[in-house]
C-alpha cells in the first residue's frame, strides 16, 4: 500500500486562530459565516469570521475495516440508479403546471435567477431532456451502498487497471452530486485512453454525502462537516485502503480538511479547489500576499457581498426553505442554477450565457438527483448542523502535503502564504480560468492539476 511522504518538519506552531467555527462547524459553505455573520466585511475581516466558523461486487481481495468507531460488518452491495417511470411521470406533470413569476423589465440576473432562462431551462427539461439516457450513462461507473454510522451511504467506486494506481476519494459540495464528476472519472482510471500518462492513474472512489443524492438522509442532528469526515474515512477502511488521498471542494475541502486534521497518517495527501485559512498571526506571512492574489481575493470579496443569501436562510430555517423546493421542480432549478451562473467564470447580468459553460443535460442531471431523491432539505442542513454542533478537534495546522488550484471565480480566494501557514503545502496554482464547479467547468485543467501534485506524493 502507499504510504504518505513524512511532513517536511514536524507540526508547526504558527499562533493562527484556528477555524473551529469553519472547518469544524462549516463554512455554511464558505461564507454563510465567511459573509454573513461578520455583517459584511473586508477582506481580512471576512479572513479572521472564518474562526467562527458498482454494477459489480467488490473484488475478495480487499481488506476489512481496521478498528474504528464505525466499523462494522456492513456488506458492500453493488447499486445502480434507477428512476421509477411513475417518478418520471410525476416530474412532467409538475413541470408541466409551473407558475412562473414576473420579472422586472430590462433585468436579468440582478435580482435572482433570469426568469427567461429558467422558462428555456424548463421548457428543456419537460420536452427534451432524457433522464434514462443520463441514468445509464452515470450507472457506466461502478456504484455501491454499504452502511456507515447507520446510514446507508452510496458512493461510485471506479478502479484502474493500473496496478500501481492510487485511491483518491473525490468529494462533492452543495449544490452539488457525484455527477460533477462524470467528465473527470474516465481520465483518472484510465489516462492512457484520455491522452494522458499511465503513471496518473487513480482508483476513484466518489461518494454521495449523507443526506445528498442517493446517500441516506440523517433523521437525527448533528451532522457537522467534521461528523462527515469521520463517516468518509469509516467508508474508506470499509473498501480496505489503509492510506488514500483525497481532493473536493465546497464542503468536500472543509469536510476533507476535518478528515485531515483527524486521520492524518491515513493520507497520501489532500488536494483543495477551494483552499480555506484565517489570516497568519505572524505579519511578514500574512503580509506576504503578491498582487495578482490580492486583486482576485479583493475582487471575488466584493463580489460575494451579494451572493451569500442562501446561506443566512439555509443555515438558520432550511426546513421552511425545503417545502418549496422540494415541490416545486421550478423552484428548485431556479435555486440551484443561480449558483452555477454566479460561481462559474462567466460575465455576470445580460452578457453570460450559462450554456456556454455547461449543457443543459449537465445542469439538469445534477438538479433532477436532488428531486428524484427529494435531498434539496436535508442537504441544506449541512449549513444549520454546521454552525451548532460543537468541534471535537478544532483544526489548527494540517500536517499532510497539501495542493491547491485557485480559480478565479471561485467564491473564496485564500492567499498562498496563508494556506502555507496553515497546511503542509506542496503544489499552489492560480488558475487561469474557471469557478467554483471546477471539474465540471474545467475538468482538463482540474486532472492536470490533481495530477500534477499526486505526483510529488506518490511512491
Amino acid at each position: 500500500m502507499h504510504s504518505r511522504l513524512s511532513a517536511a518538519s514536524s507540526v508547526k506552531t504558527t499562533g493562527m486562530t484556528s477555524l473551529p467555527g469553519l472547518l469544524g462547524a462549516g463554512i455554511c459553505t464558505i461564507l454563510s459565516i465567511a459573509l454573513g455573520s461578520v455583517a459584511i466585511a473586508k477582506p481580512d475581516q471576512l479572513a479572521s469570521s472564518l474562526a467562527h466558523l458498482n454494477k459489480t461486487t467488490v473484488s475478495s481481495n480487499e481488506k476489512p475495516m481496521s478498528q474504528s468507531k464505525l466499523a462494522n460488518n456492513a456488506p458492500i452491495i453493488p447499486f445502480e440508479i434507477d428512476i421509477s417511470d411513475t417518478a418520471i411521470a410525476d416530474l412532467q406533470r409538475r413541470l408541466a403546471a409551473t407558475r412562473m413569476p414576473d420579472q422586472i423589465a430590462d433585468t436579468t440576473w440582478e435580482y435572482g435567477t433570469d426568469s427567461s432562462y429558467l422558462a428555456e431551462l424548463i421548457s428543456y427539461w419537460q420536452n427534451d431532456f432524457d433522464w434514462k439516457k443520463q441514468e445509464s450513462e452515470l450507472n457506466q461507473f461502478d456504484q455501491f451502498k454499504t452502511e456507515i454510522d447507520g446510514l446507508d451511504m452510496h458512493f461510485i467506486h471506479e478502479r484502474s487497471q493500473n496496478p500501481d494506481a492510487i485511491p483518491l476519494m473525490i468529494v462533492h459540495g452543495w449544490p452539488g452530486s457525484v455527477a460533477e464528476f462524470s467528465k473527470i472519472i474516465g481520465p483518472l482510471t484510465d489516462p492512457a485512453a484520455h491522452g494522458g500518462n499511465i503513471a496518473d492513474s487513480y482508483h476513484v472512489i466518489a461518494p454521495s454525502l449523507p443526506g445528498f443524492g442517493f446517500s441516506e438522509r440523517p433523521n437525527e442532528p448533528g451532522y457537522s462537516p467534521e461528523k462527515f469526515a469521520h463517516i468518509l474515512a469509516g467508508l474508506m477502511e470499509r473498501l480496505g485502503y489503509e492510506q488514500y488521498a483525497i481532493a473536493g471542494g465546497d464542503w468536500g475541502a472543509i469536510i476533507n480538511r476535518n478528515l485531515a486534521n483527524n486521520y492524518p497518517e491515513r493520507l497520501i495527501g489532500l488536494h483543495s479547489n477551494m483552499v480555506l485559512a484565517s489570516p497568519p498571526a505572524d505579519e511578514a506571512q500574512r503580509d506576504d500576499v503578491s498582487e495578482a492574489e490580492n486583486n482576485l481575493r479583493t475582487a471575488r470579496t466584493a463580489y460575494m457581498q451579494n451572493e451569500v443569501g442562501y446561506q443566512q436562510i439555509q443555515r438558520t430555517k432550511p426546513q421552511s426553505l425545503g417545502y418549496g423546493l422540494n415541490d416545486s421542480p421550478a423552484g428548485l432549478a431556479a435555486w440551484i442554477v443561480e449558483k452555477f451562473h454566479g460561481w462559474s467564470d462567466l460575465p455576470q447580468g445580460a452578457d453570460g450565457d450559462l450554456d456556454n459553460y455547461f449543457s443543459k443535460d449537465e445542469l439538469l442531471t445534477n438538479i433532477a438527483i436532488y428531486w428524484f431523491t427529494e435531498t434539496i432539505t436535508s442537504s441544506a442542513r449541512i449549513y444549520y448542523e454546521s454552525s451548532k454542533t460543537p468541534v471535537a478537534k478544532p483544526i489548527e495546522y494540517i500536517d499532510v502535503p497539501t495542493g491547491v488550484a485557485v480559480y478565479p471565480a471561485e467564491i473564496y480566494i485564500t492567499p498562498r502564504s496563508w494556506v502555507a501557514a496553515a497546511y503542509d503545502l506542496r503544489h499552489y496554482s492560480l488558475m487561469e480560468k474557471g469557478g467554483h464547479f471546477a471539474a465540471l467547468e474545467q475538468p482538463e485543467s482540474y486532472v492536470n492539476e490533481l495530477n500534477t501534485f499526486f505526483r510529488l506524493v506518490r511512491q
